[in-house]
């Protein structure tokens, strides 16, 4: 039971974190592209907030208790390894809205920002 508890609060915290990390990212991207920069599409992230987190909480849980029984450091280096990549779908899916007309000067059509690394899709 301890040793449930001691994984369990950092994979909760993890999963606030990465939740609250795809979301500031998807904004900062869209205001920097003027893309869904407006209040209405500022709005839509606001409220995907609290159901995203609660997602990536969820899902970081569900990986530490299907891997209870291995060792604590590679329980929590794949919980991190999913919200990672769980971050950059959300990224890829919310934050570049292509062919949503921005500002052409500072992004492309595509709504990638040019400080978003080339080698994550997006």
């Amino acid at each position: 039971m301890k040793r449930r508890f001691f994984t369990l609060v950092p994979t909760v915290l993890a999963g606030i974190a990465a939740g609250c990390t795809a979301v500031a990212l998807a904004s900062r991207a869209r205001r920097y592209c003027d893309a869904g920069a407006e209040p209405g599409g500022l709005m839509e992230l606001n409220l995907t907030l609290l159901p995203l987190v609660l997602a990536f909480t969820f899902v970081a849980v569900l990986v530490a208790f299907l891997l209870d029984r291995r060792p604590v450091a590679l329980q929590l280096g794949t919980v991190l390894l999913v919200l990672a990549g769980l971050t950059v779908l959300y990224f890829a899916t919310r934050g570049t809205l292509a062919g949503y007309p921005g500002n052409p000067e500072r992004c492309g059509p595509d709504n990638v920002p040019p400080w978003w690394p080339g080698w994550l899709p997006a």
